[in-house]
């Protein structure tokens, strides 16, 4: 039986009750002691009978009633019942069927005898009257039985509800139960994710996660689990990826290098997510634009779960049941939700953990490399400096000059070498000091080019070496950076080149124009040779600092290992990279590219004016052919015909057929008919008229004698430069075209005569040292041992000198207080006032100190140069061109 709804079981009260009263119709309600009422029929007057059913007593009849009030037997009879009425006027007789009630402690038979005394009713209808009465009760007991059934009804259905209810609290306890019970489960797997998060090494993580998601997943019953991060973008939006995923049911899985975006994926999750929200439920009651993302997952039901590090919307975990629709339960949500924040952080603690252990051994690393370059640096000083020792002992004791020069050369070379690991050292201290900076000038490429091939070619041809270089004509003449810096990290590819190249190897420098934008053009050099080749694990650490490919003192090829990270940091510092290509045994391909601004000079015309250039006629005569190459495109582009000869033979047969040419270019070394026995032939069948000009790697002064014999005109060195082809052509034909600064060779010597200046230094060989190399300047040289001698010597007499060479650390007074004493001194002399004098000596400051810094201390004291130490001789000269014989006024000028 089913449990009655509260509408029903009143409905069936207020029946049960109206039956009651039905049968109950004619009868009176008992009042206080009030016994049965009893009914005589007859007749009454309406008024009686209206006043009867006013007093509310019983329902309206037909029948008339009259009654009284708590009569007794003796006061029915008499004058009372009239006294005591419910109306004031009776009828002398009293009709029949006159219904009287009476009450009081009167029975049925006194009743009933009172009123056949009082009426005179005969018996035989009174007896008629109590079966009436008898037949009266039924209706009553019917309405009995009815409100008792209606009550036996109530407490059934009462029963049955408090049953049910009964049923229903047990069943709510059971649920109850087991939701406490997963929950408790939950709780348990979550700590089993912890323990098992922090007991895993590094190494066992993601087996570990895997463990501790695989038991999350399966006690809430899903079938994918991901953790996804939050990216910001330079372009304003949010993304997510990939940080981990767990799957069941196994298909295509996320790529964790594709990054999504909140707003072409999810629109509304960012917000929702970004409040603390979670998505939760069916799929099928999801957005439209989220369906047509999940479904072709095969997505039933999804959870995702915001996750906030330090109060940060890091990303969100998404839990996937792929094969019922349902909503998780809140205590899933939070239990899932501690879970996924438990697995982001032991990802993070163990990135942390591999960058710190990945930072000690990096660390470890570059303390085990600066002990092996303090080991090789011990190494590569002490080697030089042996060098140095013994061979000036030797040069001592011998008494042949031609030994002593011997000995005088070998020092030299040593001290280069010595000099060059210090360069190295400093150089590298500046980087790790962050004070390494550029020095930006405009220069010409091809002379940048030019020096650091000068300097390069004496190692090539004692290794017997083939060099050959190529310069893309698009690259700019004149360029503006720092052409010291890129000079030094072509030098010191072009170095490990010749270093690991075995003899009769080849090696080539390509310079090539990559783009120009906005006046900013990208040049790529490349160094290629056929050497030794490197390793690829040797490669990752070539152009680290305090490292090298091999980091042995007895290594056989010896250097500092600095001059690659020296590079790096100045390739950097050019915008560019530099990058290796190499294979073992084979060789090895250094590339790096710089950007530089175009120079502002104006191009010109490489060939002079005045000659019809088009007429002129060239043979080049060389058996390699990217020689031949590289020169038909350079006097291409000066616009002068050119036949290649591949050998001396076929150079024989192009005269034979064209006729004499107006220049020969012949190398001097090629198979069969070499360059010598090819000039001679040349100049047989011409009788001297034509101009031969030998090319070579080789030192000129081995091969001059033969050469001149042979009737070579000119000698031109290998690597080729377009501007030394043109330059050579020009001098041939009687034609000059180079700018005043190309007019001075170097090796011209100043003459600074009628000069005097002021050489600051404490130490008296560096001075003897400065007035020996100076001495054919015919410069005159004060020297002073200190600052304050210096300052001495100009206020006896400032007009008399035209520049001073300032050393900065001395005893007594050092050079930047003696610098501004003599700036002082000026002002008092030329102003009389504090402003600057009309006049000021220049002083060029000389000392190993040569940071940033340092030079700028030294411009604050007042300086107006810097020369550091060891001093280039070089430079010196070019300090002393440009601050004697420019004559700027402002400046002090000869006497």
């Amino acid at each position: 039986m089913g449990i009655l709804s509260k509408e029903k079981v009143l409905a069936l009260i207020v029946a049960g009750f109206l039956a009651g009263l039905a049968g109950c119709q004619g009868r009176d309600i008992q009042a206080d002691g009030v016994c049965p009422v009893y009914t005589v029929y007859g007749n009454m007057p309406g008024v009686m009978q209206d006043e009867i059913h006013a007093a509310g007593i019983l329902k309206r009849s037909s029948n008339p009633v009259i009654y009284g009030t708590n009569l007794t037997a003796e006061a029915f009879r008499g004058d009372l019942l009239l006294k005591k009425g419910a109306v004031d006027t009776f009828p002398e007789v009293w009709p029949e069927g006159t219904v009287f009630y009476l009450y009081g402690d009167m029975t049925a038979e006194e009743s009933f005898r009172s009123v056949e005394a009082v009426f005179h009713i005969p018996e035989d209808e009174i007896r008629d009257y109590r079966a009436y009465s008898i037949r009266s009760y039924i209706p009553w007991l019917i309405g009995v039985v009815v409100l008792l059934f209606c009550v036996i009804i109530l407490l059934f259905v009462l029963f049955q509800r408090n049953r049910q209810a009964g049923i229903s609290l047990e069943q709510v306890v059971h649920n109850r139960t087991i939701e406490l019970v997963r929950q408790d489960r939950l709780l348990h797997v979550v700590n089993d994710l912890a323990t098992i998060l922090l007991s895993s090494d590094e190494d066992d993580l993601k087996n570990a996660l895997d463990r501790g998601v695989e038991m999350i997943a399966r006690c809430v019953n899903v079938d994918r689990v991901y953790v996804w991060k939050n990216i910001l973008k330079e372009d304003g939006q949010l993304y997510y990826a990939r940080f981990y995923e767990w799957l069941k049911v196994i298909r295509p899985h996320h790529d964790p290098l594709v990054e999504y975006t909140y707003q072409e994926s999810f629109p509304d999750w960012e917000a929702r997510l970004s409040r603390g929200e979670f998505i939760n439920g069916p799929v099928q009651r999801l957005s439209g634009r989220e369906r047509s993302q999940l479904e072709p997952l095969e997505v039933k039901s999804i959870l995702v779960v915001p996750l906030f590090l330090k109060d940060v919307f890091w990303g969100f975990a998404s839990f996937d049941d792929c094969r019922q629709e349902r909503n998780f339960l809140e205590e899933e949500v939070t239990i899932l939700r501690s879970g996924s924040v438990m697995i982001i952080n032991a990802i993070q603690r163990n990135e942390m953990a591999r960058h710190l252990k990945s930072a000690f051994e990096t660390a470890n690393e570059a303390n085990r490399a600066k002990s092996d370059f303090l080991a090789n640096m011990s190494h590569e000083i002490r080697t030089p400096m042996n060098a140095i020792i013994g061979m000036t002992s030797i040069a001592k004791s011998s008494a042949e000059i031609e030994r002593k020069d011997y000995c005088l050369s070998k020092i030299e070379d040593a001290s280069n070498h010595l000099l060059g690991i210090i360069n190295d050292i400093l150089d590298m201290s500046k980087i790790e000091a962050n004070k390494f900076e550029l020095a930006p000038t405009e220069f010409i490429f091809e002379k940048m080019l030019q020096r650091v091939v000068n300097v390069i070619n004496f190692k090539i041809d004692q290794k017997r070496q083939k060099f050959s270089i190529y310069i893309d004509k698009r690259i700019p003449r004149t360029l503006i950076g720092d052409d010291q810096r890129l000079a030094q990290v072509i030098t010191n590819l072009l170095s490990n080149a010749v270093k690991f190249t075995p003899e009769y190897g080849s090696i080539k420098l390509n310079a090539g124009f990559i783009k120009e934008e906005n006046n900013i053009c990208t040049i790529q050099i490349e160094v290629v040779d056929t050497g030794i080749g490197i390793s690829r694990e040797q490669q990752g650490r070539l152009f680290k600092s305090f490292q090298q490919a091999e980091s042995s003192t007895s290594r056989k090829f010896g250097g500092t290992g600095l001059g690659l990270a020296i590079s790096k940091r100045i390739v950097e510092m050019m915008d560019g990279r530099i990058w290796i290509e190499s294979e073992l045994d084979i060789g090895s391909t250094f590339v790096f590219t710089i950007q530089a601004a175009r120079g502002t000079e104006t191009k010109h015309g490489m060939l002079g004016p005045g000659i019809n250039w088009s007429n002129v006629r060239v043979l080049m005569a060389d058996d390699d052919p990217a020689v031949r190459e590289y020169f038909l495109e350079i006097v291409h582009g000066l616009g002068v015909f050119c036949d290649i000869a591949v050998d001396g033979e076929e150079a024989i047969n192009f005269i034979e057929k064209n006729g004499p040419y107006n220049i020969y270019f012949v190398d001097w070394k090629m198979p069969g008919m070499n360059g010598i026995e090819l000039t001679r032939k040349i100049k047989e069948k011409e009788a001297g008229n034509s101009i031969v000009i030998m090319i070579s790697a080789a030192e000129w002064s081995a091969i001059e004698d033969d050469a001149k014999n042979a009737g070579v005109n000119k000698f031109l060195p290998k690597p080729l430069f377009p501007s030394t082809v043109a330059d050579i052509i020009n001098s041939c034909l009687g034609a000059e075209n180079l700018t005043d600064v190309e007019k001075k060779q170097d090796g011209e010597p100043d003459n600074f005569e009628n000069y005097r200046i002021i050489l600051a230094e404490d130490v008296e060989i560096n001075r003897e040292i400065v007035l020996t190399v100076l001495e054919s300047t015919k410069l005159v040289i004060d020297c002073a041992e200190n600052g304050a001698v210096a300052l001495r010597i100009f206020r006896e007499a400032p007009e008399k000198y035209s520049m001073i060479f300032m050393d900065v650390q001395m005893p007594e007074m050092d050079g930047y207080e003696a610098t501004r004493q003599i700036r002082k001194f000026e002002r008092e002399i030329y102003s009389g006032q504090s402003s600057e004098p009309s006049k000021r000596i220049p002083i060029i400051a000389m000392t190993a100190n040569v940071f940033r810094e340092d030079i700028e201390k030294c411009l604050d004291a007042g300086m107006d140069d810097h020369l550091g130490k060891p001093l280039d001789f070089g430079e010196v000269l070019v300090k002393l061109r440009k601050y004697l014989l420019n004559n700027n006024e402002q400046f002090f000028v000869k006497e």
